[in-house]
């Protein structure tokens, strides 16, 4: 049952390949449902898809990923998976959560997990015992990389950093909140300009908020609003300063990347696929990913880094697991 599997999540973050023994998946059917941002947004919707596929490589699942140009395909794109005879069916983000909602009263014999969101919370309050939730403490890597953020940009002259949120809902704010907190931690009087785009997709929306930031003197750029964010990142690499991925290790997209707050959405997509396919699959409850179990961290840094920043940060980790240290989730 679901105990189990968060005792075994550190275990299952590490595994990098081969068939699990202990599946019964073959034959069985998942399907993810993608967020309007699409699978295309190197981050989040992405990564769902590859946790998806790694079901079909390690345990012998199908996989069947339907992509959502807009709000109005998230019931049909659910339909047509129950359809179709999915056992579980993934709801890649916050804003699916009504959309689930609704397809898992539609079809209660269907199995749902939504990533990003709460089973607990509304309009799930109450229990739906079909739809279990995948939740992250990114506030606990957030506010890591804030504090690294500070002294980068106080070793700049400048303490001034940013972040260009998507859609200001919870799951973008709890990255924020914490990366503003973890700033102020390391050196106090940190400025934090804080802007959202309303988009998930359109680069240039998050570009030009980045551009203004860096006008006004942020010298870190943190991203959290998906493929829109891409945008934002560009705006710091043109203007020579630094910049934060979000969901996935962005380092990729070169040098100017100072790290990433990694979200292992591909890990909590392949843990619910595997829990519904050896029938342990427990709804009404949330699997919870964080620092102590590896399902949030820390991506790779930038070797400009000094080693005292990064000593730093191990301290602050070390605070955050024990509990001495608690980053805040809201603004």
């Amino acid at each position: 049952m679901l105990p189990a599997l968060v005792a075994a999540l550190a275990l299952g973050l590490t595994a990098c390949g081969g068939d699990d023994e202990g599946s019964s998946a073959e034959g069985f059917l998942a399907g993810v449902v993608s967020d309007v941002g699409r699978f295309n947004d190197k981050g989040f919707n992405q990564l769902a898809l590859e946790g998806c596929q790694r079901a079909e490589t390690e345990l012998g699942a199908e996989c069947r990923a339907l992509e959502s140009r807009s709000t109005s395909d998230y019931i049909p794109n659910f339909t047509r998976l129950i359809r179709d005879g999915a056992g579980l069916s993934v709801a890649t983000g916050f804003l699916l959560a009504e959309a689930t909602n609704t397809a898992a009263g539609r079809f209660p014999d269907s199995n749902f997990a939504i990533v990003d969101y709460s089973a607990a919370a509304d309009p799930f309050a109450g229990g739906k015992t079909n739809v279990l939730g995948l939740t992250f403490k990114t506030n606990e890597n957030s506010y890591l990389i804030g504090c690294l953020a500070a002294r980068m940009a106080e070793q700049e002259g400048r303490t001034v950093i940013s972040a260009v949120g998507g859609i200001k809902i919870p799951t973008v704010d709890i990255f924020i909140a914490a990366y503003k907190a973890g700033a102020e931690r390391c050196v106090p009087g940190t400025q934090t300009l804080i802007d959202y785009s309303q988009d998930f997709v359109d680069q240039a929306k998050c570009k030009e908020l980045a551009l203004n930031q860096i006008a006004r003197g942020s010298q870190v750029v943190f991203q959290v609003a998906g493929g829109c964010g891409l945008g934002a990142l560009d705006a710091a690499r043109e203007q020579q300063v630094w910049g934060v991925g979000v969901d996935t290790d962005q380092s990729f997209l070169g040098p100017h990347i100072l790290t990433s707050a990694v979200k292992r959405v591909d890990v909590a997509v392949f843990e619910a696929i595997k829990a519904a396919a050896d029938e342990e699959f427990t709804g009404a409850e949330d699997l919870v990913f964080d620092l102590e179990n590896e399902g949030v961290a820390v991506g790779e840094i930038s070797p400009d880094v000094p080693e005292e920043f990064i000593d730093e940060m191990n301290e602050l980790e070390e605070q955050i697991r024990s509990g001495e240290i608690e980053p805040p989730t809201t603004l």
